[in-house]
């Protein structure tokens, strides 16, 4: 049976909306000075970083995005996997394959220390606390270590139980950070380096991870909470809620899903005001998300090889994707029509509240699901409740399968008497087929950018 989407996403909003969401964001450069695949992209307040398996590290001005006179940086003998600005922007750690984790002076190219992972393991990823004071390092052995980012020297250092450690990211108060490995668990470790968590949150392995700068307040127990993203080779972006007091301790809870990527999605960045969330994948695609509504803003599709990393610059809304095809793009983002965007996005969600059952059924039937209009009568859905859909409750509450299929595939499999859903072998309630539209209009956007 096929998926639909009910909550009101962009592709079914009105002529308005499209057109400035198509406007939001334009390329304005390319650069392709690596001889092989970008693994890496980090920007400080001024500079650009990029970083290579060809074991360079390149250096660009913001300004005008040419290459600084001590760029590229060359010492590491095998691949650069990860690099990262410390918060002033004056300092950068890149990591490699050669066990290696480099401090850099940003301003004149100059080596400031070589920290050497304690097991000589690979390290493939590196990351500043919010305070500059610490840097972690974490391995494909599962070491993760804690080094003072002033003296060079190791200062804690721990291991996960199965895995490579291939992600890491601070929370926004430095309190604690999470590592996520390739077995697909999430770990949660304070600055002590004691772990306070463990759990598994995608079952083929994790490829990144990223708070959000700004916190979610829960004003009635007066508590502060992070959204963190992360992403996998289950092809999926999950966003959770985690929240760390001495008081009561840590939580994390998975919050949801977004869909958009058909493969592996290999990274996934947060804007600096924690309103856009961006992702890429071995599709070779680059999703940007809306983080309040979670909708898709944007689809990118310009790299033609799978697309490694992704960042937003800290002071102003500049994206920039690395792929295996050698190359960095940098996009901007109109700030004037994004805004206009989300407040008729803003108006559409309110005017879609007030619908009646009738309207709901009346909007299903001009969306060539009236064969779905019992089941919503049954369930007494308005236009609050159909804003509140998710892929969950229509499964569970529902019964609605949730998945994608080849028409012909499906309808194959239900003629040969099978009532099972092909993904997760429960009976089917119903063999009714619904059209996944907006999976067929991305589909149909994908076709245009490529027959050009």
């Amino acid at each position: 049976m096929g998926s639909i989407c009910l909550r009101w996403p962009a592709d079914l909003a009105c002529p308005a909306v499209l057109l400035q969401i198509k406007n939001m964001v334009k390329l304005i450069h390319t650069l392709a000075d690596h001889g092989d695949d970008v693994n890496c992209c980090a920007f400080s307040f001024s500079l650009l970083a990029t970083c290579s398996l060809d074991k360079t590290i390149r250096l660009y001005s913001l300004h005008d995005f040419t290459e600084l006179p001590h760029s590229p940086l060359k010492f590491h003998t095998y691949a650069v996997h990860c690099c990262c600005f410390s918060p002033s922007g004056h300092i950068l750690a890149s990591c490699s394959t050669d066990g290696t984790t480099v401090l850099w002076n940003t301003e004149n190219g100059q080596m400031l220390a070589v920290m050497e992972q304690p097991s000589g393991s690979p390290v493939r990823v590196c990351q500043f606390s919010p305070d500059s004071r610490c840097l972690t390092s974490g391995a494909a052995d599962g070491t993760v270590v804690l080094w003072n980012a002033q003296s060079y020297k190791l200062y804690r250092c721990g291991s996960v139980k199965d895995g490579s450690l291939v992600a890491c990211a601070f929370s926004p108060n430095g309190s604690f950070f999470v590592t996520g490995s390739s077995c697909g668990d999430l770990t949660v470790w304070d600055d002590k380096m004691r772990c306070l968590h463990s759990e598994k949150a995608h079952d083929l392995g994790i490829t990144c991870c990223d708070f959000s700068s700004q916190p979610v307040s829960d004003e009635e127990q007066g508590l502060q909470f992070f959204r963190l993203a992360s992403c996998g080779q289950d092809c999926q972006v999950k966003i959770w809620i985690v929240s760390f007091t001495h008081i009561l301790g840590f939580e994390l809870k998975y919050k949801s899903t977004l869909s958009g990527h058909c493969a592996p999605v290999l990274a996934c960045a947060f804007s600096h005001d924690g309103q856009m969330l961006v992702s890429g994948s071995v599709d070779k695609s680059v999703i940007v998300y809306d983080t309040n509504t979670e909708n898709i803003l944007h689809t990118l599709t310009q790299h033609t090889r799978y697309v490694t990393t992704c960042a937003f610059a800290p002071n102003t809304l500049l994206l920039a994707t690395g792929s295996m095809d050698k190359t960095v793009n940098i996009w901007q983002f109109d700030l004037e029509t994004l805004y206009q965007a989300r407040s008729t996005e803003d108006q559409l969600k309110q005017f879609t509240e007030d619908w009646s059952e009738e309207d709901v059924s009346t909007w299903l039937c001009a969306q060539d699901l009236k064969d779905l209009v019992g089941i919503f009568k049954m369930n007494n859905i308005d236009g609050k409740e159909l804003l509140n859909l998710t892929k969950e409750s229509l499964a569970d509450d529902l019964k609605i399968d949730g998945y994608s299929y080849e028409k012909e595939a499906i309808e194959n499999w239900i003629s040969k008497k099978k009532r099972t859903s092909p993904m997760t072998n429960l009976v089917l309630p119903s063999a009714v087929l619904t059209p996944n539209r907006t999976l067929k209009m991305a589909i149909n956007r994908w076709l245009e950018t490529h027959q050009k």
